[in-house]
């Protein structure tokens, strides 16, 4: 079970993600985030040392999160299964944490600084499940042999991300299987090359 400081550092982060998400983080501000967290403002900094600080934690909680689900449905399959799996873990993730998500896509990739930092960790973490499984797939001869493993996992994660995003905004009743599928399909024909 976890402890009271635990529980308040997942009610600040799911507050910051939010307002992050809603209005970007410059416009967040530390007593916006402790409001809809429902804490004193003095609460967050007890936790955090400052907004900066919080968001790397916040990054780091989340993108590990999301990194040992895409781990845990690669584990013990076949390559391209793996592919399949990650590929629906990264919709299923992005389905159930899609603020995070918009975070991700919004925040991340900004120029200089701390923002490089956070793309590197997503680079090392998440998209390196995906540029393993793909490692994997060319090894075992289901993929090109010239294929750029580390552009074409940061590809894939970029179009997942992309696509489940417009997925929850603008089809939200279509079934999560059938946005699986046609990934899939778009994966497995592009980067395995022609039929043989």
């Amino acid at each position: 079970m976890p402890t009271r400081r635990e529980r308040t550092r997942q009610r600040l982060y799911e507050a910051a993600v939010e307002l992050i998400a809603e209005h970007g983080y410059s416009a967040t501000t530390v007593d916006q985030i402790a409001e809809r967290a429902g804490v004193a403002k003095g609460t967050v900094y007890y936790n955090f040392a400052s907004k900066a600080a919080l968001f790397g934690e916040l990054l780091e909680y989340g993108v590990e999160r999301l990194a040992a689900a895409l781990r845990t449905a690669a584990e013990g399959r076949a390559p391209l299964d793996a592919l399949d799996a990650v590929v629906g873990a990264e919709l299923a993730f992005i389905g159930q944490y899609e603020a995070f998500a918009r975070l991700l896509l919004a925040e991340t990739w900004r120029a200089g600084g701390d923002w490089q930092n956070a793309a590197r960790l997503i680079r090392e973490r998440a998209i390196g499940v995906i540029a393993d499984v793909l490692r994997a797939a060319v090894a075992n001869g289901d993929l090109r042999a010239d294929l750029d493993v580390g552009m074409a996992a940061s590809a894939v994660f970029g179009m997942v991300l992309t696509v489940a995003l417009d997925w929850r905004t603008l089809q939200p009743a279509r079934p999560l299987t059938d946005v699986h599928a046609t990934l899939v399909d778009l994966l497995r024909g592009r980067i395995a090359g022609p039929a043989t």
